[in-house]
């Protein structure tokens, strides 16, 4: 597939803006701020979203809502942002666009951040806040789990858990899940020096914050090494050339052998998340779009 000028323009100016601020992560707050300041600078709301300031699991939260949402299921959603940067404010406008698309509103929570907060911050505050879906009437099957980069690891390592205590949820979704945090992925290596986006020797050191004093194959960091039982059917969504093909493929696998359904589908040309470009990036639309196409048919496989 060819790729659209927009889009290369969108991985031109990700490599030129984005990727140096990755690169400075000698100060993770500082580099995190400008992250944030930086993505809040192009953010535009599709017509009558709804954006509410709410708290889920003790934390604070963004409740996005597009036209004509259905409020009974929920998208539980965990932004991306390598565990020291990121924010539901930061994701809003793509996320408001997904449940536009999709029919169903998205929680976003602002889990804690490294390195103030390392590991397990993140991983607690993700369960809280499905244990505080839970607690206000609704049940697993009305619930899909979402993230992407960081989030998207956060919420495979949720996944995990939660079949352990046979709470599946409808199903999951992923874009460009950062999986394994030993940073063994051939494509860390492979693919980093030239990612858009991710230069591979930050990435270690951001690991290094989040997970601090703990193990690294830590299946709460890593979900690769977790044990999936009897995952609900999942949905990956990776460019390419990517830092993080390998933590996406070897992810599916490690679900198929646990008896999941995955999907995984490349978008060649693509740079990491390129989703966030969803306001001119026609690629990013299509990729949300079928992101929202997986979320309907999910709940509309457990409604039966």
């Amino acid at each position: 597939m060819m790729r659209s000028l927009r889009l290369r323009l969108y991985a031109l100016g990700a490599r030129l803006t984005i990727r140096p601020l990755f690169s400075l992560t000698d100060d993770a707050k500082r580099d995190g701020d400008r992250l944030d300041r930086l993505a809040s600078r192009f953010t535009h709301f599709m017509p009558y979203t709804l954006r509410l300031p709410r708290e889920l699991g003790g934390r604070p939260a963004l409740w996005l809502a597009g036209k004509g949402a259905d409020p009974s299921k929920v998208i539980l959603y965990f932004h991306g942002g390598a565990y020291f940067a990121g924010s539901p404010d930061t994701h809003a406008a793509m996320l408001a666009r997904l449940s536009r698309y999709a029919g169903y509103p998205v929680f976003a929570q602002a889990y804690r951040l490294a390195p103030k907060y390392p590991f397990p911050a993140a991983f607690d505050d993700a369960l809280a806040a499905w244990d505080d879906l839970i607690s206000r009437g609704y049940h697993p099957e009305d619930i899909i789990i979402g993230g992407d980069s960081a989030g998207g690891g956060l919420a495979l390592a949720l996944l995990a858990t939660l079949c352990a205590r046979r709470e599946c949820p409808a199903a999951l979704f992923a874009m460009s899940p950062w999986t394994d945090l030993t940073m063994s992925g051939r494509s860390v290596e492979e693919v980093g020096k030239s990612d858009d986006v991710i230069p591979s020797d930050r990435m270690t050191e951001a690991a290094r914050a989040y997970v601090g004093q703990a193990d690294p194959s830590d299946p709460r960091v890593s979900p690769l090494f977790a044990e999936f039982d009897h995952p609900p059917p999942v949905y990956l969504q990776i460019g390419s050339p990517e830092v993080l093909e390998d933590d996406t493929y070897r992810m599916a696998e490690r679900l198929r052998k646990s008896g999941g359904k995955v999907l995984v589908q490349t978008w060649d040309g693509a740079p990491h998340v390129w989703h966030l470009g969803e306001l001119w990036v026609p690629e990013a639309r299509d990729a949300l779009r079928q992101i929202a196409h997986f979320v309907q048919t999910s709940f509309d496989k457990v409604s039966r």
